[in-house]
């Protein structure tokens, strides 16, 4: 009788092992075997960690192995079962891999195809057809789109992280609790003392540094050091963690009515205004989205402020990126002065606070929330809900969305939902994040995503001209890296344009983020359909890059960036200054956070800068979800690549005072997990 060699991987996550009945069965194209109990004497099977093998014997022949059917019963009491993968050698000698990589749990079971991608249109066989609508079928019930807020992108229809499917859940829940992170990020940082003080303002300055943990050699103590100076602060709009805003100037808007007159003493090329903005050395950040949000009013002991300023930036002589203007309000008026380097010190200093503070709120709410979080997570319901897992874009993306379903609802569990932590320091809690949102979510496009037309649009892309932006050198170079790894696959598995377009699967997994993630929105410019390779290249190069490297731009660098307060102030209990020559230093004090909301803010952000226990860093691929020889290759070239531009950034921030590493492939997790 033909005998089968049965292998199986037992996950190493914690409670991965089962204690279950375990059964087989296979399906051929002669037959059906059996149901096998897959058991050893004498022995546990199905520990945490275990590769164990089981011979299978069936009565008669069964033809080419289509289909592996596992099955978990109930020993004593239930536990959920992390399958690897099953790899079963043939009387003929044969090996066929059945990558699986998911939780079977209860009395559950689960079938499984040979690793081999296949398309749609490579499935003739009825069964395999049937397996592959089956599958869509059950994951389209269990990864439903639900409204969060109107007018957001649609998230998954989970009311807290337990409600979500098993696959998608972090091994462990307590890793990911924000509120146990975050007060053991303030014991960490000994500052719990503080951490209840609200409505206590700090003394000056220096008694910021009563929290400020000093760790040797690292950005946040430059910052610290430096955060007074003009080129810091300019040089931040570069490659600080959100460096997204910065552009050239090419026209002076009419609500910054900045004269010559008001910045010559900034300018260093003898020329007006005027002529330094046709030779391109003047740039403006616009904080338009900030004017009339609702500040935090969830603390009726603490008034809470917002301002919508417009920094107008000058490149001196030593391409340096300085402030020459700031204007704290959208509409000019008497009111509402136009703030200079050469005004009274507290003056300019209040002002420039005041960018950081709005830029602080832009980055969290939407650089980092709305550009990464959420749109990762719309990439990875649609992917769930329409590519099986034996399609090759789903073998491609599935690493790209570990965790960032799950690390977002737990977001709207503890941290963005009413009353939630986001509400205790930041003056856009309470609603005003969810205003914001609603805003950007309608300035939102497909080709904001595409990192080079996005620092091409943002007129950025000169490195002649600009020759300390780091994020856009870094960060072209890992697009590329994931562009032309993209391509490889794509040119794998779709041999002409035709094929891409004849794939159902595929567009409907393009229509789902078009119709949910954009709500239909044609001027998003995201694609309904696609119609190429190169197109399909692209499209999932946004994906990855926005899931990876965009993120960890924003991401990681919040700790280096905002943990000194007076540099990135959550929220302001002052109103912004309308008139010149009346700051004092106690004044600015009084503005800044006080100790309490000071504490959240440091907590907040060393714990979001930390990386995840067994990060998986861009390039890594330890489930091997691919079994075929090109893509591995591909994938080795691949890293191959990344290892290049580790070393090409290594060399240059080498004797650097401010090193830029956040784009080093070895610092880029490979999705939103955090």
């Amino acid at each position: 009788m033909p005998s089968y060699t049965v292998t199986v991987a037992t996950g190493s996550q914690w409670f991965a092992g089962t204690d279950d009945y375990i059964y087989l069965s296979l399906i051929g194209s002669a037959g059906c075997s059996e149901k096998h109990l897959l058991d050893k004497a004498f022995y546990n099977d199905f520990e945490r960690g275990a590769v164990d093998s089981y011979d299978v014997t069936v009565d008669e022949e069964l033809g080419d192995i289509q289909l592996v059917k596992i099955e978990k019963r109930k020993y004593w009491l239930h536990d959920d079962w992390y399958l690897k993968y099953i790899t079963l050698k043939t009387p003929h000698g044969d090996y066929i891999e059945f990558p699986c990589y998911r939780w079977i749990t209860g009395e559950g079971e689960i079938v499984l195809r040979d690793g081999r991608a296949k398309l749609p249109r490579d499935d003739q066989i009825h069964i395999l057809k049937q397996h592959r609508r089956k599958e869509l079928e059950a994951r389209q019930k269990q990864y439903r789109w639900m409204e969060w807020n109107p007018g957001f992108p649609l998230s998954i229809d989970a009311k807290c992280h337990k409600d979500l499917p098993r696959d998608i859940q972090f091994d462990s829940e307590k890793g990911v609790d924000f509120v146990l992170n975050y007060s053991k990020a303030m014991e960490n940082l000994f500052i719990n003392r503080f951490m209840h003080m609200f409505q206590s303002s700090w003394n000056d300055f220096a008694d910021f540094e009563k929290i400020f943990v000093k760790i040797s050699n690292t950005i946040s103590e430059r910052v610290k050091n430096h955060w007074q100076e003009d080129l810091m602060f300019g040089y931040q709009f570069l490659n600080g963690c959100n460096p997204v805003l910065i552009k050239r100037c090419t026209e002076l808007p009419q609500k910054l009515p900045v004269t010559t007159e008001m910045v010559e003493c900034s300018l260093e090329r003898d020329l007006s205004l005027e002529q330094e903005i046709q030779e391109g050395n003047i740039f403006i950040v616009d904080y338009e989205l900030l004017d009339g949000i609702d500040a935090n009013k969830t603390d009726p002991c603490t008034h809470q402020f917002l301002a919508a300023p417009i920094c107008l930036l000058y490149k001196n002589l030593a391409n340096k990126i300085v402030p020459i203007a700031i204007q704290l309000n959208q509409a000019p008026g008497e009111k509402n002065p136009i703030f200079l380097p050469s005004d009274a010190k507290y003056d300019w200093l209040l002002a420039k606070i005041w960018v950081r503070s709005s830029d602080f709120h832009v980055h969290q709410t939407i650089t980092h929330l709305l550009r990464t979080h959420l749109m990762s997570e719309v990439f990875g319901i649609a992917m769930y809900r329409q590519l099986p897992a034996v399609h090759p874009i789903f073998k491609l993306l599935v690493a790209h969305v570990r965790y960032t379903i799950a690390i977002n609802t737990k977001a709207r569990e503890q941290l963005i939902c009413e009353y939630g932590l986001f509400d205790k320091a930041n003056a856009t809690g309470g609603g005003g994040h969810v205003q914001m949102v609603q805003r950007a979510v309608q300035d939102l496009t497909y080709s904001s995503l595409c990192f080079p037309e996005a620092i091409k649009a943002r007129g950025m892309d000169s490195t002649e001209d600009i020759p300390y932006y780091f994020y856009r050198d870094d960060g072209l170079l890992v697009w590329e890296a994931i562009q032309s790894f993209t391509a490889e696959v794509v040119s794998i598995y779709y041999e002409n344009d035709q094929v891409v377009v004849e794939d159902q699967e595929l567009q409907d997994f393009v229509k789902d983020v078009y119709v949910y993630g954009m709500r239909g929105r044609k001027t998003s410019g995201f694609p309904k359909a696609i119609k190429s390779r190169e197109k399909l290249s692209e499209y999932l190069t946004v994906v990855i890059f926005t899931a990876s490297a965009q993120h960890a731009a924003v991401n990681f660098g919040q700790y280096d960036w905002c943990s000194w307060i007076p540099n990135a102030p959550p929220t302001m209990r002052a109103p912004p200054p309308t008139a010149k020559g009346v700051v004092t230093i106690e004044q600015i004090v009084d503005t800044l956070p006080d100790r309490g909301r000071s504490c959240w803010h440091l907590g907040a952000v060393w714990a979001l800068s930390q990386f995840q226990e067994n990060e998986l860093f861009l390039g890594m691929y330890p489930e091997e979800h691919f079994i075929e020889k090109p893509v591995k290759e591909a994938m080795i070239r691949f890293r191959k690549n990344l290892e290049v531009i580790v070393s090409v950034i290594a060399e240059r921030n080498k004797n650097k005072k401010l090193p830029y590493y956040y784009l080093s492939p070895d610092r880029i997790p490979n999705s939103v997990a955090i």
